[in-house]
């Protein structure tokens, strides 16, 4: 695979979600009360400043960024939700920075919000576990594949799925789906796992 921004960003998110899960002795900031949360929010941000040379302050900024999208997602998902917080919440948090960090600008930001919505919306959490490498890792893709197009005006049209014009009736979109319309998903996915031979 190439060394550009997108596989870097996978990489290093998927490296950092990797080495926690399997028990690594190593420091990480959560981001709205979770670890992995934290490595989304902030580690594909860090991997496209580096590939960029973003100056430590625009990454700083950028980071802020990430974590309060990551934090407006989360309050609206609720603090447990069946929706993988770390893909969903925080990965629309570092889409959001990296959208920031290619020169965008608001408008652009709500696109990176939309497009990201309409990517990932309905994945689940089925605990904390060592393959969670995988999930942040595709969260990590579609950041950077979301603000690409965003910075280039693309945004997924309004009259697509839970997508509105409005970014905020957006976001309670996908809280609604994340949390009443997938309101037995916890108990399913706990009756799998306690019935697994």
């Amino acid at each position: 695979m190439s060394d550009d921004i997108h596989n870097f960003a996978m990489a290093l998110t998927a490296a950092g979600a990797d080495a926690r899960m399997s028990g690594a002795t190593l420091p990480v900031m959560s981001s709205a009360g979770s670890g992995n949360q934290g490595l989304t929010a902030i580690l594909p941000v860090v991997a496209v400043s580096e590939k960029l040379n973003c100056s430590s302050e625009k990454l700083a900024r950028a980071i802020a960024i990430s974590h309060l999208i990551t934090y407006h997602i989360k309050t609206h998902l609720g603090r447990l939700s069946p929706v993988c917080g770390c893909g969903v919440a925080a990965g629309i948090g570092a889409s959001c920075a990296i959208t920031y960090l290619l020169g965008g600008a608001y408008d652009n930001i709500t696109k990176a919000i939309k497009n990201m919505v309409a990517n990932l919306t309905g994945i689940v959490c089925d605990g904390a576990k060592p393959s969670c490498a995988l999930k942040l890792a595709t969260s990590a893709s579609a950041a950077v594949q979301s603000a690409l197009l965003a910075v280039s005006g693309i945004e997924v049209s309004k009259h697509d799925g839970i997508i509105e014009d409005d970014v905020e009736k957006t976001i309670v979109n996908l809280a609604t789906v994340g949390t009443l319309g997938m309101s037995v998903t916890d108990d399913v996915i706990l009756n799998i796992m306690i019935n697994k031979c």
